[in-house]
């Protein structure tokens, strides 16, 4: 199965949903970075949550920030999300190694916590949207939970998950967010909050077989369902020597010159993919050239 979000609405659309598929978006994301379990963990929830809050927004050219800082061993993640489901992230310390939590899971929030979740919305305005909480267990999806009530006064319930296989590739990724609608009736509230402790963890649905489309049926049972959208989701990093290259020149002609005249191949590192880009001295002498 390829990755994918799903957008739907229930109830009259008075519950607006969204669930995904991202095992091959957390897979690349663990290669590029070679991520330790916990931290594969960590970052794929990230990655998740930020791929479907991604797909909200109205914007072709919106950008969606995730930022982690975080007072554990992490330290932290930062994930960007465009309006596509096009996804990328990294980890400030990628090897954290933790033993087990109390359920017997990988230790996600004792990896992260204490410290804060910023959201950052870039819509193309002169400032962008910037909304900050106080993570409230490091395990990603509480916080995204508490972020969407206590910042956009949006009631939500976010269910995150990744699932390792022995040999330390990602088995299995993905999530959901169900929202409600403001003034969506007592009744339709009662029934969802029944529904949801139904719901077993995400990778448990997904080693069922379940697909995004019936995770949503079974998290919304009882009401009636409408899938507007399905969207490829995929980690995709944008970077480019041309663009690192910008980067270079906006250090300014002295920064510039002290890296040419060390008569030196320049190395730049793309901390969201890990990709590598060399200019060799003579690249750099051509921009200085132009600047």
């Amino acid at each position: 199965m390829e990755d994918y979000i799903v957008r739907a609405t229930a109830a009259n659309a008075n519950i607006r949903a969204f669930a995904a598929y991202t095992k091959e978006t957390v897979e690349t994301a663990r290669k590029a970075h070679n991520t330790s379990p916990v931290m594969t963990a960590a970052l794929g929830r990230l990655l998740t949550g930020a791929a479907m809050m991604g797909v909200m927004q109205k914007g072709e050219d919106d950008i969606l920030t995730l930022q982690i800082k975080g007072g554990g061993p992490a330290k932290g993640l930062t994930v960007t999300a465009d309006s596509k489901g096009r996804v990328k992230g990294y980890a400030v310390n990628p090897d954290v190694i933790l033993p087990p939590n109390s359920k017997g899971k990988l230790d996600v929030g004792g990896a992260l916590a204490p410290g804060f979740l910023t959201v950052i919305k870039d819509m193309g305005l002169k400032d962008p949207y910037v909304g900050e909480v106080m993570l409230q267990t490091g395990e990603v999806a509480d916080d995204l939970t508490y972020y969407f009530v206590a910042s956009e006064q949006v009631p939500s319930t976010v269910g995150l998950g990744v699932l390792m296989n022995k040999d330390n590739t990602v088995r299995q990724a993905g999530g959901f967010i169900i929202q409600l609608m403001p003034f969506a009736p007592e009744e339709t509230i009662a029934r969802l909050e029944e529904n949801l402790k139904d719901v077993s963890s995400v990778t448990d649905l997904l080693e069922e077989g379940k697909t995004p489309e019936d995770i949503l049926k079974h998290i919304l049972k009882g009401f009636d369902v409408e899938f507007t959208d399905k969207i490829p989701t995929c980690f995709y990093c944008n970077c480019s020597k041309e663009r690192f290259a910008k980067g270079l020149v906006s250090l300014g002609k002295k920064e510039l010159k002290s890296l040419m005249d060390e008569g030196k191949d320049a190395e730049v590192n793309c901390s969201f993919c890990g990709k590598h880009y060399i200019y060799s001295p003579e690249e750099l002498s051509e921009l200085y050239r132009k600047l």
